[in-house]
């Protein structure tokens, strides 16, 4: 009878053993599939080139399982909303609007009160400020750890978010170039709407004729000069 026992009892070990091997081994390969699956989205992200149709499809993809899915879906997020904003700032930079402030056909258009353009202005210059916050924010690790906190996992997989994922991610906010072109078009918005509260104060004393904007007398077009100059 005891041998019997212990033979039942020796095989239910060998079999929690070979249940225990099976997911430590499943473990590892979901791992090492989200680390993979991660690199490459970076690749994707660095390259010279960067396709966003190729870097959107990784996004909305999922290649793990269980806990490791939930980890590889919060930084996914995470990444997402980081590219929407940084999407959203090159838009406002390209905008044609910008180089269209302080031109006569502007002029034309919108003068001499210049409704829209102010508004315009006033609005861009609040979403540069509004994107330029979000994007510093993204670049802190109290940000990037807010996609997983809330997520009820295991200690385990945060700290494979936080070591492996996010890293040393306030580093990546000591470059200071998207940042700084933001600051210069708001500037260079605070330097056109100068010229334009100069044109509507003086609505009644300059013309557009031929496309080139005259001026009463010397004196208002040598001031318009030199708020012009400031832009270049």
């Amino acid at each position: 009878m005891k041998k019997k026992i212990l033979i039942i009892v020796a095989v239910l070990i060998v079999v929690l053993l070979s249940i225990f091997g099976y997911l430590v081994y499943t473990d590892i390969q979901q791992e090492e599939k989200l680390k993979i699956e991660l690199d490459e989205l970076n690749q994707l992200a660095n390259s010279e080139n960067i396709d966003m149709n190729a870097i959107n499809v990784k996004l909305e993809q999922t290649v793990t399982k269980g806990d490791y899915a939930i980890v590889e879906q919060s930084f996914k997020e995470y990444l997402k909303d980081n590219f929407d904003t940084t999407i959203k700032i090159a838009e406002i930079l390209n905008d044609e609007r910008l180089v269209n402030i302080v031109t006569p056909e502007n002029y034309i258009e919108d003068g001499k009160e210049f409704t829209k353009t102010k508004e315009y202005i006033a609005s861009t210059r609040e979403e540069l400020e509004r994107c330029k916050a979000d994007y510093s924010e993204f670049f802190t690790e109290e940000k990037a750890m807010s996609y997983i906190n809330d997520k009820g996992l295991d200690s385990y997989y945060t700290d494979l978010y936080k070591q492996e994922l996010v890293g040393d991610i306030e580093s990546g906010n000591e470059d200071q170039t998207v940042t700084d072109s933001i600051d210069d078009i708001i500037e260079i918005l605070n330097i056109s709407e100068g010229v334009i509260d100069f044109l509507i104060a003086n609505a009644d004393n300059w013309e557009v004729e031929d496309g080139t904007i005259l001026f009463s007398n010397e004196s208002l077009s040598s001031q318009y000069d030199q708020l012009i100059e400031e832009l270049q």
